[in-house]
């Protein structure tokens, strides 16, 4: 066996003193899985986290092998929310030359903020998961335009085509299955050189910074991708879900992180990610919890 094959797969959090660091997850050379890093973290998360009222995926990036879970058949498709919105921003871009518009989101019954998010332009549009723009988005892409880009990431497009209730994620007739789902965000990450793809993910790195999943960069210093979604429950009979996906680092991401909680929005759920992601750090590499965060802005969402 070579000598790299030895080497363990570890998550720890880098970074220079007084600074926070980065959640790296370092692969062995020859891929091969560590089953005492596994081990360690689905204890913790298990331990830590065993309410049943959150439910979470953690994956490799580079395999899109969950490493820890607690899930009831996440194979499953459910309503997912605004999860849905950076691949109805992939769809338009490929079908208007990766120019997005700028948009004035009025709120009232347009938006789920009734004052409004003002004006607007994509990466604060996902960073706040703005309706209104993503409705006026979603009415300048045909259905068939729309399939194209969703199959291109594996997911299955609305039964009923491609409606803009639904490429908002505000018709729960679009179901996608939570696993299909993060591995999509995994793909989509990869695809970063990609025209428009940038612009997408600068829209999620906002979100963790100071948007709707604001609550994941805890510790991170802004070196987070985060998408916050609300949707109907399936699982419990509350009025709704909160959900997020978060990739750390945020240049190249090497760990996914979905997090459904039961009965609130989708930016008190990226708050228990954060959570998760720091008990990470802390706990599995040891970092001791005195180390100094960077002063994150606070976030003006408070729901989607």
């Amino acid at each position: 066996m070579k000598r790299v094959a030895l080497l363990a797969l570890a998550i720890c959090l880098v970074g220079a003193p007084g600074k926070p660091g980065l959640l790296v997850w370092a692969s062995a050379a020859d891929g091969a899985p560590s089953s005492l890093f596994e081990q360690s973290a689905s204890a913790m998360l298990h331990r830590d986290f065993a309410d049943r009222d959150i439910s979470y995926l953690l994956l490799d990036a580079g395999s899109g092998r969950v490493l820890a879970q607690q899930w009831d058949h996440p194979e499953r498709p459910i309503p997912v929310g605004s999860l849905v919105k950076p691949f109805t921003a992939a769809a338009y871009g490929a079908a208007h030359h990766y120019r997005f518009p700028d948009h004035e989101c009025a709120g009232g019954a347009t938006c789920w903020l009734p004052r409004g998010h003002g004006h607007l332009d994509l990466k604060h549009a996902l960073a706040y998961s703005c309706n209104s723009y993503f409705r006026a988005l979603a009415s300048d892409v045909r259905a068939g335009q729309a399939a194209a880009v969703f199959h291109t990431y594996g997911l299955d497009t609305p039964a009923s085509g491609a409606m803009p209730e639904q490429l908002v994620g505000l018709d729960e007739t679009w179901t996608i299955a939570p696993l299909q789902l993060a591995r999509a965000y995994l793909d989509l990450a990869s695809r970063r050189a990609d025209p428009g793809i940038r612009q997408i993910l600068s829209g999620m790195s906002e979100s963790a910074r100071a948007g709707t999943g604001a609550g994941v960069d805890r510790r991170l210093a802004g070196q987070a991708l985060a998408k916050t979604g609300t949707a109907a429950c399936t699982h419990g009979g509350a009025p709704g879900d909160g959900f997020v996906v978060a990739l750390v680092p945020a240049e190249a991401p090497t760990l996914l992180l979905m997090v459904r909680v039961h009965s609130v929005p989708g930016s008190r759920a990226a708050v228990t990610a954060g959570q998760m992601l720091e008990r990470l750090s802390q706990r599995t590499a040891g970092v001791p919890p005195a180390v100094p965060r960077a002063p994150r802005p606070r976030s003006s969402a408070a729901g989607e």
